[in-house]
C-alpha cells in the first residue's frame, strides 16, 4: 500500500472523528438551550405597544398553524394584534415588507427558509427597523450564525418579542457576466456593463447597494420564488447575509433534491455534492480590493459574511457579522474521494480552532478579507448567495455594507 493511499485512510478517519465531535458539541449546546429559561415579554418592558409584522412563506409546512400562536403570544403580552403577511411566488417577502413597514410595524419577521429571510432583509437594509426571525428552512443560515433556535419557532418567537437588537453587515453580489447557454462567456457589452471596474464607481455599470447612497438600494429582485434567482440581470444586486460562493457549492445547491430536501433538509445538499467531487478544478481570477489580481486553480470560492454552516461546520472561523469586512475562502481539492475527505476533516477541525498543517496535503483552503472581491471564471460557473442560484457567472463582484441591517436576537 503506497503512501497516497495511507494519507487516504488517515484522512477519512480524522473527517469521521472531527465530524463526530462537531456533532456531539452542537448536540449539547441545543440541550443547554432547551434547559434555559424561556424569555418572556415581561423582562424588556420598553417593548410594550410594539407592532410586529410577520412575513411568512405558505409553502412551509411549520408555517400552516404559527398564525394562530403568534396571535395569542402577542395577545398574552398585551402587545398590538399583529400584521400577518404570505409570500408569493410573485414576491417572495420583498413588497410584503414594505407594505409592513409603511403601516408602521416595529418588527418586520420573516417566517420561511433563507429566501424569505433574503427578501425582508432586502426590504429593511438601512431602515434602522428590527428584523426577527422564525427560521423554518433548509438551511436556515442566518439563524444558525446568530445563535436563534432552528428548530423550535415558539421559542423563536419568543425572541422576536422580548430580545434584544443588533446591528450587523449585509453583502451584495452581482453577476457582470453570464455564460452563454453551451458554455462561452457572454460579450459584457450585450449585457450593459463594462465588465471593468467596481459598480456604482462610474464605469459604466449601474450605482446599487451601499457605493451608491444618491440611487437608493438596489433593485428588488422580488420575482422568484424561495430557493431560485433566475434571469440574466447583470444590473440587478443580490443581498447575502451568510455567503455568497462560485464553483461547487452553488453546483450543490444548483443540483439538491426538492423532494430530497423536504424529507432530510440540508443533508440533500451533501449528496447533490457527490456527484460534483470530481468535477474540473476552476481557474480563476480573483481581485481583493485595489490589489492586483491573481491567477488561482479552485473548487469553489466563497464571500462570507459570517461562516457557520449546517452540521456544525464552520467555514469561516474569523468571519465576524458586524466587523465591516468579508472573509473569504478559496477552495481547492485534488486526489477525488481522498482529497474531499481531507479537505472536510481540514473544515470541521478549523471550526475548533486547528489547523493543518502538514506537507503533501492534497486538499487546501486559503483565507483572505476585503471589503469587495471579484472573481472571473472562464467559460462559466453556478453561482448563489445564501442558497439562492444565480445563474451560470463568468465573472462575480461583491462587496459589504457595513452596519446596514438591525436584528432582533437572544
Amino acid at each position: 500500500m503506497g503512501w497516497e493511499m495511507w494519507l487516504g485512510v488517515a484522512a477519512v478517519a480524522i473527517s469521521a472523528v472531527a465530524l463526530t465531535v462537531a456533532m456531539t458539541v452542537w448536540s449539547q449546546q441545543r440541550r443547554r438551550r432547551r434547559l434555559d429559561p424561556p424569555v418572556v415579554a415581561a423582562e424588556q418592558p420598553d417593548d410594550a405597544g410594539q407592532l410586529i409584522a410577520f412575513v411568512a412563506n405558505p409553502s412551509k409546512p411549520a408555517a400552516a398553524n404559527l398564525e394562530r400562536t403568534v396571535r395569542q403570544v402577542c395577545a398574552e403580552a398585551d402587545l398590538p394584534e399583529p400584521l400577518w403577511f404570505e409570500t408569493t411566488i410573485e414576491d417572495p417577502g420583498v413588497g410584503q415588507t414594505r407594505e409592513a413597514l409603511a403601516r408602521g410595524a416595529d418588527i418586520v419577521v420573516a417566517v420561511g427558509g433563507d429566501g424569505t429571510v433574503r427578501a425582508v432583509a432586502e426590504a429593511m437594509v438601512g431602515t434602522g427597523t428590527p428584523m426577527g426571525l422564525i427560521p423554518i428552512g433548509t438551511g436556515n443560515l442566518l439563524a444558525r450564525n446568530l445563535d436563534l433556535p432552528i428548530t423550535d419557532p415558539e421559542e423563536a418567537l419568543r425572541i422576536v418579542v422580548a430580545g434584544a437588537d443588533r446591528v450587523i453587515d449585509v453583502g451584495w453580489a452581482r453577476v457582470l457576466e453570464y455564460a452563454e447557454p453551451d458554455g462561452g462567456a457572454r460579450d459584457p457589452a450585450r449585457t450593459g456593463t463594462t465588465g471593468a471596474g467596481p459598480a456604482g464607481d462610474g464605469d459604466g455599470g449601474p450605482a446599487t447597494g451601499s457605493e451608491a447612497d444618491a440611487s437608493g438600494p438596489p433593485a428588488a429582485s422580488d420575482e422568484q420564488p424561495e430557493g431560485a434567482l433566475a434571469g440574466r440581470d447583470t444590473e440587478t444586486a443580490h443581498i447575502f447575509l451568510v455567503i455568497a460562493g462560485l464553483g461547487f457549492d452553488a453546483a450543490m445547491v444548483a443540483d439538491a433534491d426538492a423532494t430530497l430536501k423536504a424529507k432530510v433538509g440540508w443533508v440533500a445538499y451533501f449528496v447533490a455534492g457527490i456527484r460534483h467531487l470530481h468535477g474540473r478544478r476552476l481557474r480563476a481570477q480573483i481581485q481583493l480590493d485595489d490589489a492586483p489580481p491573481v491567477q488561482a486553480k479552485l473548487r469553489t470560492l466563497m464571500v462570507g459574511n459570517c461562516g457557520k454552516l449546517p452540521g456544525g461546520i464552520t467555514l469561516l472561523p474569523d468571519a465576524v457579522l458586524d466587523d465591516g469586512i468579508l472573509d473569504i475562502a478559496a477552495i481547492d481539492t485534488r486526489g477525488g474521494v481522498v482529497g474531499w475527505a481531507q479537505l472536510f476533516g481540514d473544515v470541521v477541525m478549523q471550526g475548533f480552532g486547528v489547523t493543518n498543517d502538514l506537507p503533501a496535503k492534497i486538499g487546501r483552503i486559503d483565507h483572505a478579507r476585503a471589503k469587495r472581491v471579484r472573481v472571473r471564471v472562464e467559460g462559466g460557473e453556478q453561482a448563489q448567495v445564501d442558497g439562492d442560484l444565480l445563474g451560470r457567472a463568468v465573472e462575480l463582484e461583491a462587496w459589504v455594507e457595513p452596519g446596514g441591517l438591525v436584528v432582533r436576537t437572544a
